[in-house]
């Protein structure tokens, strides 16, 4: 069973994966005095600009899921799945929250990506005190300004990443940045954090220009970009991404700046698509690389074969559709955790969550492997945000190929909350 094979309107979308279980799991559940299976409520982005994000995440966690239930579940009990569609929409985000809290009465809910959407939903949880742990990248979370019910422990931060990745651009690119973001939550961090860092190391932000996040044509902002830029800095998400790219190829032509972006700007999107020629030299973040490798790990090779990806992190069904490969893993890794501070926890019922949480806060690392695929992981449970490696990978013979691996200490940065410090 597939979540990804059904369509439900004006409903969640519910998934028990029990049968999985050798022999009947009801009959042994009641021997047991078990509480039945966990019930996690997944907010997932299948409408509106993050509907690729949503449609790849659902097939990750359906992925994890079936993995984890075939294994023996969370502490002996299948999970089973309520998902909610947000329409990416911040509205819509905390009615889903509060849906999945008081109608379907989830144990924990999980899934957002789109930063305007957490932090939209994020005060609900809190107000329902309710675990809510996002698998998003604003500095939301690791800001301390959201919620102690609010936790991203399988994805790092946009914070982290720019401030891994910033000295290598400095180093290599040039140090004279404009900066293209879409002008929400998520784009301000990359302008915020980047610049700081940037300014730090004697480099300068020559332009900053935000793009509002339902815009469909670029042109019109490439000749503010100003002529002494070294290094074009670009991260676009959303409907237009592919749109943008061509765009800012027809501009530019051959005489262009060193470019630096963001794979959100190409994720779902197959580089091998007419107009995207132009990108060839240019270099990309990745949390997680799209394209197989000679060196590709055994437990990376299982979570490609189990989500359903190729060798170029499309589909095995259908070449093109191209997956959200540095965003996804997430789920997989969220799913991980919490089955992880379920059963050490001993958590039990809805509503009981002292102890899941303040166990959650006292995790400090994640080994690679299976159930951390993207690589090793430090937690900081005062900020409630993972912290990991990144990759600086060049498009080459239209596709990208690793050319650095930052350490996870390349990430860190001096704290700026505590969450610990807030009642329950």
């Amino acid at each position: 069973m597939s979540i990804s094979r059904r369509t439900f309107l004006g409903a969640g979308t519910v998934l028990t994966l029990g049968a999985q279980f050798p022999g009947s799991w009801t009959r042994h559940a009641a021997a047991q005095g078990s509480p039945g299976p966990i019930r996690l409520g997944f907010q997932v982005h299948r409408t509106g600009i993050g509907a690729v994000y949503g449609r790849w995440y659902e097939r990750t966690t359906n992925a994890a899921v079936k993995l984890i239930n075939g294994k023996g579940g969370i502490g002996g009990r299948p999970i089973e799945i309520v998902a909610e569609d947000d329409g990416t929409d911040p509205k819509r985000g905390a009615e889903v929250v509060e849906k999945l809290a008081t109608q379907h009465k989830v144990d924990l809910i999980f899934g957002t990506l789109f930063s305007h959407v957490v932090i939209a939903s994020a005060p609900r949880a809190g107000q329902l005190k309710i675990p809510y742990l996002v698998v998003s990248e604003g500095y939301h979370v690791a800001s301390g300004k959201l919620n102690r019910y609010v936790f991203q422990p399988g994805i790092t931060d946009v914070r982290a990443q720019v401030t891994a990745v910033a000295p290598w651009i400095l180093k290599n690119l040039g140090k004279k940045v404009t900066m293209i973001f879409p002008d929400y939550a998520f784009g301000h961090d990359h302008r915020d954090f980047f610049s700081r860092v940037a300014t730090s190391q004697g480099g300068t932000i020559s332009a900053l220009i935000p793009i509002p996040p339902t815009e469909t044509s670029f042109t019109k902002y490439f000749p503010r970009v100003p002529a002494d830029t070294e290094v074009l800095y670009h991260v676009m998400v959303g409907p237009g991404v592919l749109t943008f790219v061509k765009e800012m190829g027809e501009h530019y032509g051959s005489k262009r700046p060193k470019i630096f972006g963001f794979v959100d700007s190409l994720e779902g999107v197959d580089l091998a698509s007419p107009g995207l020629a132009f990108l060839e030299g240019t270099y990309f973040w990745e949390a997680f690389p799209r394209y197989a490798a000679a060196n590709t790990p055994a437990h990376v090779k299982t979570f490609r074969e189990r989500v359903g990806v190729n060798d170029n992190g499309a589909s095995v069904n259908d070449p093109k559709d191209v997956s959200t490969f540095s965003h996804m893993f997430g789920c997989w890794e969220t799913l991980h955790v919490i089955k992880a501070v379920v059963e050490k926890s001993g958590y039990r019922k809805a509503g009981e969550y002292r102890g899941f949480i303040e166990t959650l806060e006292g995790f400090q690392s994640f080994p690679e492997g299976l159930e951390h695929p993207q690589g090793a992981k430090k937690f900081n449970g005062k900020l409630h945000q993972v912290y990991g490696h990144q990759f600086i990978s060049k498009v080459e013979k239209r596709r990208l190929d690793v050319v650095h691996r930052t350490a996870i200490e390349d990430s860190m940065y001096p704290p700026e909350g505590d969450y610990t410090k807030q009642p329950l």
